[in-house]
């Protein structure tokens, strides 16, 4: 039992070491029947110490990755990267068209509605574990009307 009250203090300590981060709004995109991949997105606010989000997980996907969206000769890409960060008493936003979460290889169809669980791992060393609703997102250039000349 001591040891067991040992523990959870060291836990509680070292947690108050870490960067405070807070998650805001997050939420999946809803994704048609077939469609292996979706992604995550949210506002991660920085109440402390300049810090990085390295990684994250779901049941939902048999790999989750860090991505961004790049302009290379007027065709918009996808790329993995390394961290998002997330400066001191600052924020960063994962949004359509940006850095975003992806969510390689659904293990079910997101459907509107839906919960998804999120873990999401700190260059600190911290992590934060959420559930995010599954939501129906327009996808890029179908908002109607918006054409782009070269």
């Amino acid at each position: 039992m001591m040891k067991k009250a040992l523990a959870l203090t060291a836990a509680l300590m070292s947690s108050n070491l870490l960067a405070e981060v807070t998650v805001v709004d997050p939420y999946v995109r809803a994704v048609p029947p077939g469609q292996p991949n979706s992604a995550a997105f949210m506002v991660l606010k920085n109440n402390d110490a300049a810090v990085s989000l390295v990684s994250a997980s779901s049941s939902v996907a048999k790999v989750v990755e860090l991505h961004t969206h790049t302009h290379k000769d007027g065709v918009m890409q996808m790329r993995k990267i390394d961290k998002v960060d997330v400066a001191a008493k600052g924020e960063a936003a994962l949004a359509p068209g940006g850095n975003h979460v992806m969510l390689i290889g659904l293990t079910q169809q997101l459907k509107e509605g839906q919960q998804v669980d999120l873990t999401l791992k700190f260059s600190d060393g911290s992590s934060q574990q959420l559930t995010a609703p599954v939501r129906s997102v327009m996808k890029m250039g179908m908002s109607g009307g918006h054409k782009h000349k070269h």
